[in-house]
Parts: C-alpha cells; sequence; structure tokens
C-alpha cells in the first residue's frame, strides 16, 4: 500500500492543509473516500490511520486532513500547539478547507489510473459529519456520503457555548479539553460568522436536499451526541440507512492515543458498514 503522510497543501492568504493519502499500488479504479474529523479532533486522532488502512486495503484511497484551524500546526500535526488559530476557527473556514481539499485530490489524481476521481465518497465523524453534510449538498462531486456520530445541528450549540452577552463582551469564551487539560478558546467571531450564514449551515435542509446514497452510522452508548441526532438525520432524508452499533460509544470505543494495532470491535464493525455501502451503491 502507498501512504503518504503529511502533505502540505500551501494557499494563499490562508493557513497550510496536511493530507494524508492511502491506496494500493496493484490495484486500478479505487474510488476515494475523504474523511473530516471532528471538533477538538484531528487527522491521527486513536485509531483513525488504523481505519484508513483497513478501509485502503479493502480497494478505496483514503484521504484525510486537519482542518486549518483545528489547533495543530504543519510542524505539530497532533493536539493542539496553536490555541490562537483554534479560537479563529468556524463552520464556513472549514467548509472552505474541504472544498480546497476536493480541488487539490481532483487535481492530484487526475492522471492517476489507480484512482476513480469522478467516484468521492466524504465522510465525517461528529462535527465533521455535519460539514460533510453540508458539503455534499452544494457540491456535485460527492457521490456518496457517510456519518459517523453525527450531530443533526449547528444552531443549538453555536447558542449555548455560553452566555452570548458575555461573549460579546468579552470576546471570548474557553471550554477545556478534559484530555489535554487545554482551555480552548471560541473567539466571538465563530457567533458572528455563523449568524451570517445560518442559511448555508442548516444541516436539516442540506440532507433533505440529498439524492445520493447516505449512510449514517451511530453508537447507541454515545453519551457526546445522542442517537436521537442520528435518527432525526435519517427522518429528514428516509432514503437514508441508518446503522447503530450496539455498546458503541462517541469514538466507537476507541480513545487517543490508541497503542494496539487492532481496531476495537466497534470501529471495525463500522469500518465494515463502511466498505460495504461503498462497494454496494
Amino acid at each position: 500500500m502507498r501512504i503518504e503522510k503529511n502533505i502540505i497543501l500551501n494557499r494563499t492568504d490562508k493557513k497550510p492543509l496536511l493530507i494524508d493519502t492511502f491506496y494500493s499500488e496493484s490495484k486500478t479504479d479505487q474510488p476515494i473516500v475523504v474523511f473530516c474529523h471532528g471538533y477538538k479532533g484531528f487527522k491521527d486522532w486513536g485509531a483513525w490511520n488504523l481505519m484508513a488502512e483497513a478501509i485502503a486495503e479493502a480497494g478505496f484511497c483514503f484521504i484525510k486532513f486537519n482542518f486549518s484551524h483545528n489547533g495543530g500546526t504543519v510542524e505539530n500535526p497532533i493536539d493542539f500547539p496553536d490555541l490562537e488559530a483554534f479560537g479563529n476557527n468556524n463552520y464556513t473556514k472549514e467548509l472552505d478547507d474541504l472544498n480546497d481539499v476536493l480541488d487539490w485530490i481532483v487535481s492530484h489524481f487526475t492522471n492517476n489510473t489507480k484512482v476513480v476521481v469522478n467516484q468521492i465518497c466524504l465522510m465525517g465523524h461528529s462535527r465533521g459529519g455535519g460539514i460533510a453534510i453540508l458539503k455534499a449538498s452544494e457540491d456535485n462531486r460527492i457521490t456518496k456520503l457517510i456519518t459517523l456520530a453525527s450531530i443533526s445541528d449547528f444552531g443549538t450549540r453555536t447558542y449555548t457555548i455560553g452566555n452570548l452577552k458575555e461573549w460579546e463582551e468579552k470576546g471570548v469564551k474557553y471550554v477545556l479539553n478534559g484530555r489535554t487539560k487545554q482551555q480552548m478558546p471560541h473567539f466571538y467571531q465563530f457567533y458572528k460568522d455563523f449568524k451570517a450564514n445560518e442559511e448555508r449551515l442548516h444541516i436539516e435542509s442540506a440532507i433533505k436536499r440529498l439524492q445520493i446514497p447516505i449512510l449514517i452510522i451511530h453508537g447507541d452508548n454515545d453519551t457526546s451526541i445522542s442517537i436521537n441526532e442520528a435518527k432525526e438525520l435519517n427522518k429528514w432524508n428516509p432514503n437514508s440507512q441508518l446503522e447503530v452499533i450496539g455498546e458503541a460509544d462517541h469514538v466507537f470505543n476507541t480513545k487517543h492515543p490508541w497503542s494496539t494495532n487492532n481496531l476495537s470491535p466497534q470501529l471495525d464493525e463500522a469500518n465494515r458498514l463502511i466498505i460495504n455501502f461503498i462497494s454496494n451503491h
């Protein structure tokens, strides 16, 4: 398998993006799977590399990347050395990042016979699932969509970050990262950007517009994002396929760091569902 890690995508007047690619050099016409990490996440979190390798081994070109303002840097893509960038992140920046990654993918693989650039499945975890839904609804390059433990709404989360008046006055709200113990800033621009783009960022409207195959995966033991959000997504697009994984938490019973060479049984089950879905749609 050909694995390229931390490819730097430099952009004019924007922070660079880091991209990983996984695909077979012996197979041809491999469809593409693009993975979007979630809030307080990164492309190398936990077992995501093992997941990428398993999906690539099944005959797909798997691509993952760090959002430009996720708090990582080109030099240190793991964890959150750049809290200033984290505080300046917002949903439209992530959509813009994803668009640039898709542009890069099409350009990078156009003349590569191993990979098919007109078959792109977008997959997102948690908040990344919401971003994937929005992007799939506005970009006809996306031919399939998969969500893992996805949110169904940005609005309630944006409004409940904290007291809006206090947030505006102080210009920042902090959220504790339980693992790293960092106080993660959210600058008030996050709220302003959401309000300015509220219609575009409406997940319900976006998924209702979709006419491509959709797979929704959620664990029944997810205490971070209720399984009811998966059921809402499925209700809004009845043609979607909802799969509930028993005993699975928000990260499918993995953690960071992930020190074994095997997926958890729950993430392994999710992988089997993903591979079967992409192969048969």
